[in-house]
């Protein structure tokens, strides 16, 4: 069979199972009325899955450069449907439907295309150089859009059905913009890591705490 079949790359195969999902659930093909609640939440668990890929899979031992490069473009390839292709589809879902929403929603997964690709060839110079792991990324990770988009959304009711694809529209712009913007962020450490972990908890508490109560 064509590709590399270990335990280095379930994570990553989760993770885009978790955004197709998601994707079912905007669209409404899951049995019932598009809910995007539930798709925010396959976004999150699909940045949790990511958050750990990369460090379970150096966690193998002798890997050939052959199976590097392949976690290097499988991960970016399931990242551009994860975070690039999902939060598109989950904006018409809550409602990004008119004629000026539209390049809005093409921009983002293209930023996140452009990103990617970039980090990729970047990558690969870099790891010719050097087997040091990376300790800064250029432009925004298209993964913290896990984080991010779900804080908006939390706030949906309180900005008003009317208002509120305007708002995320606007998020989605800046998010696409940063992402293929040159500066540079610390790559988070462990600690970092479970804090975002934490901050992803308290989101989806706040998330279904809000829809309840509305």
């Amino acid at each position: 069979m064509i590709g590399f079949y270990n335990y280095t790359v379930i994570l990553t195969y989760l993770s885009l199972a978790s955004s197709v999902l998601g994707m079912f659930f905007a669209m409404g093909l899951c049995g019932g009325e598009p809910s995007p609640k539930y798709a925010v939440i396959c976004l999150m668990v699909s940045g949790l899955c990511d958050m750990f890929d990369g460090k379970v899979a150096r966690t193998k031992k002798n890997r050939t450069e052959s199976e590097k490069k392949f976690g290097i473009q499988i991960d970016s390839l399931c990242d551009v449907i994860c975070f690039g292709v999902l939060p598109s589809i989950i904006g018409y879902s809550v409602g990004m439907r008119s004629w000026c929403d539209v390049p809005v929603l093409i921009l983002f997964p293209l930023c996140a295309v452009i990103r990617l690709a970039y980090f990729n060839v970047s990558e690969e110079e870099r790891q010719k150089q050097t087997e040091e792991l990376r300790h800064t990324y250029e432009g925004l990770p298209v993964t913290s859009v896990a984080l991010i988009l779900p804080l908006v959304y939390s706030f949906h009711k309180d900005i008003g059905e009317e208002t509120f694809p305007i708002v995320y529209g606007a998020s989605l712009f800046v998010i696409a913009i940063a992402f293929i913007t040159r500066f540079r962020i610390k790559k988070p450490g462990m600690k970092t890591m479970l804090s975002f972990i934490g901050i992803g908890a308290l989101e989806l508490v706040w998330l279904i705490y809000k829809t309840k109560t509305r």
